[in-house]
């Protein structure tokens, strides 16, 4: 039951970035692309389109920066990246530029999808592409087996507060500082709950002999 839910869910997400890649290939060639344009490109039908995007604008405010993101792989290839901390750290500080270059479209998105939410008694379809999920498993892999599986979790759930438009927002509206002060304050937050984490897992897989001894 749970395996076909995730299955479902990550046909609807595949479904959203179809619609998305069909979007940025129209808009490249030069064309201001209506909905039925860019159903008719990733092969869905018109109503499927409207259930991921409310109308033509929030989908075409979104495909531009869809494509604005690095390849993960890429980026946390860099030799100079030595400890978990600093991957993770690299990983948020490129959406956090990407975030700060793009804040209107931004807006506008998060905008959208509250609207969406409202208006989609289901609730199943996914608001968004979820890239910052992608980034963090990625930034995470190299330590994942040095990781309870609890610990795990609650470092991943803990990191995503920090990558995203969400927490530009928080800086810009309800604590105002500029965009360099808050991506000091994310390293600082990111690199010690990473470090945390990490010393958890430590601590919690010393045998009892060894808690003894201490």
């Amino acid at each position: 039951m749970i395996k076909k839910k995730k299955e479902r869910t990550n046909q609807r997400i595949r479904t959203r970035k179809d619609i998305l890649d069909a979007a940025g290939k129209l808009i490249k060639e030069g064309k201001k692309p209506s909905m039925e344009d860019v159903a008719d490109e990733a092969m869905v039908s018109r109503a499927t389109a409207y259930r991921y995007f409310p109308n033509i604008e929030a989908l075409l405010a979104e495909a531009p920066v869809h494509y604005t993101f690095p390849d993960i792989e890429e980026l946390l290839s860099d030799r100079s990246l030595s400890s978990p901390e600093d991957r993770v750290d690299k990983a948020e500080a490129a959406i956090h530029d990407i975030i700060y270059k793009n804040e209107t479209p931004l807006r506008i998105m998060l905008m959208n999808s509250l609207k969406h939410w409202l208006e989609d008694g289901s609730h199943k379809t996914p608001l968004r592409q979820s890239r910052r999920t992608a980034f963090i498993e990625s930034a995470l892999e190299p330590i994942r087996n040095n990781l309870k599986d609890n610990i795990y979790k609650e470092l991943f759930a803990a990191l995503c507060l920090f990558f995203g438009t969400e927490s530009m927002i928080v800086f810009r509206d309800v604590y105002p500082i500029d965009k360099n002060e808050a991506r000091k304050v994310k390293s600082w937050a990111i690199r010690s709950l990473v470090r945390t984490a990490l010393e958890e897992s430590k601590q919690n897989s010393k045998s009892p002999r060894d808690k003894k001894k201490k």
